[in-house]
């Protein structure tokens, strides 16, 4: 139990004592003491007075005088409605003692029984992954290690968006302007390649388009009408009829895609246990669609399109099969949904996707809840902001994104640019230093991107990201690396220091000791909170703290110069911080360097 359930469990207990009021442990506030009051921990009484139980000052100082014969807390102080507690050094040295002995298990979470399955990256095969993916790829992979540490087991999948007109454009204009150019013949990834003709699409597109504008047309007809628009649209016919040239090109030009997201995942660390395709699930979705009218739940219009009437909970009317019995992609969602579940039983479905689809994803749930699936109440649609440039927003069909592959690149040269001004690359081999880069590279991306809170827009600015003073993963990095330069010059003296069985008892602790500590002692209750919101941004907020922390620790008090039992607790003190500072970068996909 940790201490503020602890804490908790003895106020309920008081309570009943001092009162004969029953009061549940969790309905006492019990949070971290302010920064400008003194103490650890503050049983916040406000609450309380609504009970009547006594004037506030009474309740307080009586429970003050009942918390304080807790051999975990030291004394206490009363200011207003906040019953402020210091908890005893003992208690400190103990839990000291605890990780010391707990190890790993410290840092995970019980198994739990409820599943879950995270969806992320999702990537449409017409293009390469970009800045906006990276977001994407890194806050996924890192709720699929956040609700592993917590306990639930959990599957990571991709669902590539493989089927559609969008995918026709980039066929069809590697049809028109390819020339039979390949991977092989061009030099470039597969996705890049692909990607090329997909904006080619576009700027050709545009072009007709202009065309007919100046002949007279009305623009919005003119996008309807464009030769290159109505092409692309037969293509799509003849893809959702089989026709075998077109099923082949298909084919062929999405296996060049996925050759290169593989290549890019493997880069940035993204593993995935399952792969879904949009075309192996777009005929399950209509087998559903057809199910919903059968109920009475969807309806046909005149036009042979199938509908959704949501207006009855103030959404629209959603169309869920075109008149043409093309699928759209709310019918392969459908498809795509129970097949998930027929696989994995997940008692939690977690959909990694931007809030540009906050709607779309609102009326897939209700449709899901209405057809009656088991699954419905369980999806959570984890809704972040899109990624903006200095310049402005991406657009991908105009070619104006930051290629994923390219940013990673300029990253490690940021950062190896950043290092060597520093100083801090002597006596290290070429190939320890290029291992090096990529990690500084890759963590200062990751953090950057991981630190906002998901449902925030965010400006990514490349600069900042790699400070090793700043609010970086860099300074936290660096942290890391320092405190095992300080674990090896002690252990090269005492090689056995940290597998001692040390006591201790007795001593006294530096302030900067317990708040670091303290800090410790927050993590398991941390991350079953980041799990259960699904937010990583608070465990890069941990590490960035805690790094913090330690920093302060790392100027003020002597480690080295300690002798005797003093020096095992502050070199033990030193591991347990480089342990958590290790699991929290971890979690968020980032390395943690032991040399820098």
């Amino acid at each position: 139990m940790d201490i503020i359930q602890h804490l908790q469990q003895q106020a309920s207990q008081l309570i009943s004592q001092l009162y004969q009021h029953t009061l549940a442990p969790d309905e006492i506030l019990v949070q971290p003491t302010r920064k400008d009051q003194a103490g650890d921990y503050t049983v916040v009484l406000f609450p309380l007075t609504k009970l009547q139980l006594a004037p506030l000052p009474t309740l307080g100082q009586q429970l003050g005088d009942g918390l304080s014969l807790l051999p975990e807390v030291a004394r206490y102080e009363l200011v207003k409605g906040f019953l402020n507690l210091t908890i005893s050094d003992a208690y400190w040295l103990r839990l000291l003692l605890h990780l010391q002995q707990a190890g790993t298990q410290w840092l995970n979470l019980p198994p739990k029984a409820e599943k879950a399955v995270v969806e992320y990256s999702s990537p449409n095969t017409n293009k390469p992954l970009h800045l906006g993916h990276l977001r994407n790829n890194f806050l996924g992979a890192a709720l699929v290690n956040l609700l592993r540490a917590a306990g639930y087991p959990t599957r990571a999948v991709s669902l590539y968006n493989d089927k559609g007109i969008h995918i026709c454009k980039s066929m069809l204009a590697w049809q028109c302007y390819g020339q039979g150019e390949t991977p092989q013949s061009s030099g470039l990834k597969g996705d890049h390649l692909v990607g090329k003709y997909y904006v080619r699409f576009d700027q050709e597109y545009r072009k007709e388009v202009a065309a007919l504008v100046a002949q007279g047309m009305e623009e919005e007809q003119a996008k309807n009408e464009a030769p290159l628009m109505q092409d692309a649209r037969q293509l799509y016919r003849d893809w959702e009829a089989g026709k075998p040239e077109v099923i082949a090109l298909w084919q062929q030009m999405n296996n060049w895609v996925y050759q290169g997201f593989e290549q890019t995942y493997a880069r940035i660390g993204v593993q995935f246990d399952q792969y879904y395709h949009e075309s192996d699930t777009y005929l399950l979705g209509k087998q559903i669609v057809m199910e919903g009218l059968e109920k009475g739940i969807f309806y046909r219009q005149a036009d042979g399109s199938v509908w959704v009437d949501l207006t009855d909970i103030d959404l629209d009317q959603k169309l869920l099969l075109r008149s043409d019995g093309t699928s759209l992609y709310m019918t392969q969602d459908l498809g795509s949904a129970d097949l998930r579940y027929h696989d994995h039983h997940m008692h939690r479905s977690i959909y990694v996707i931007g809030n540009e689809q906050d709607y779309h994803m609102t009326v897939l749930k209700e449709i899901l809840k209405r057809l009656g699936r088991p699954y419905a109440e369980g999806i959570h649609h984890l809704s972040y902001g899109m990624v903006d440039l200095p310049s402005g927003k991406m657009k991908s069909r105009e070619g104006t994104v930051v290629d994923a592959d390219e940013l990673i690149d300029e990253m490690i040269e940021t950062a190896r640019t950043a290092t060597e001004e520093l100083g801090k690359t002597e006596g290290m081999e070429t190939a320890e230093l290029d291992k090096l880069y990529s990690m500084l590279a890759l963590g200062a991306l990751k953090y950057y991107l991981l630190k906002v809170d998901p449902g925030k827009r965010m400006l990514f600015n490349p600069q900042e990201s790699i400070d090793f003073k700043g609010h970086t993963g860099t300074f936290i990095q660096y942290t890391h690396a320092r405190i095992h330069g300080i674990l090896r010059r002690a252990l090269a003296d005492r090689p056995g220091l940290l597998a001692e069985a040390t006591q201790y008892e007795g001593l006294s602790l530096h302030p900067l000791e317990r708040e670091l500590l303290h800090r410790l002692q927050a993590w398991p209750r941390l991350l079953a909170e980041a799990a259960a919101t699904c937010n990583p941004a608070l465990v890069a907020q941990y590490a960035y703290d805690l790094s913090r922390d330690y920093s302060r620790f790392h100027y003020e008090v002597p480690v080295l110069r300690a002798e005797g039992a003093t020096l095992a607790l502050r070199v033990q003190l030193n591991a347990q911080v480089a342990a958590h500072l290790a699991h929290a970068l971890a979690l968020l996909g980032i390395p943690a360097p032991t040399r820098m």
